[in-house]
């Protein structure tokens, strides 16, 4: 088994689909949703009075910055499916280019990179999740098995002298964190 997709142990029941290609030139494999899921929209949460504050020239303090950075974070989307792949590849999860203009939908950095080493971790299985933000006005409702975006298996390279970790992932979703 070089690359591939698997439903997560938690979820066999649940009859996922496993990401696949649209077309024939597709890179990237479709993934869904794996449960009806509500994103709100970012305006319903409390760093709006942040922006009124700013605006109107009030005073600010440290307590209402981290106040709004509380809730101002992207969702974790769920799919229900884990990814193996080689040792030299990674598989880069990507919005589909129609969220941000249909459904007011954005991934917070870009890009998602799932490594390798995250299949099958002692946290959540290696169960691939989208962060999310929804800048629309509006709640956004997504349905069980809504594509809700894309995943490209990409190979790469190392530097000249790599120093080789010595460190196992021990954790899941952002578990190499310093």
């Amino acid at each position: 088994m070089e690359r591939g997709f698997a439903v997560v142990s938690g979820k066999k029941d649940q009859q996922l689909n496993l990401p696949k290609r649209q077309t024939k030139q597709a890179a990237g494999y479709d993934f869904e949703c794996s449960e009806d899921f509500v994103l709100p929209s970012i305006w319903k949460f409390n760093f709006v009075k942040i922006i009124r504050g700013l605006l109107h020239h009030e005073e600010l303090h440290d307590e209402d910055y981290e106040a709004a950075n509380q809730v101002l974070k992207p969702f974790l989307v769920p799919t229900g499916i884990k990814s193996y792949m080689k040792e030299n590849e990674f598989l880069m999860l990507a919005n589909r280019s129609s969220n941000p203009l249909k459904r007011r939908l954005v991934l917070p950095n870009g890009v998602g990179i799932v490594d390798a080493d995250y299949y099958d971790n002692d946290s959540n299985e290696g169960e691939i999740f989208f962060q999310l933000l929804n800048f629309g006005v509006k709640d956004v409702v997504i349905k069980k098995g809504e594509r809700i975006g894309q995943g490209i298996f990409i190979p790469y390279l190392l530097a000249d002298n790599d120093e080789q970790p010595t460190s196992e992932r021990k954790g899941g979703f952002g578990s190499t964190k310093k």
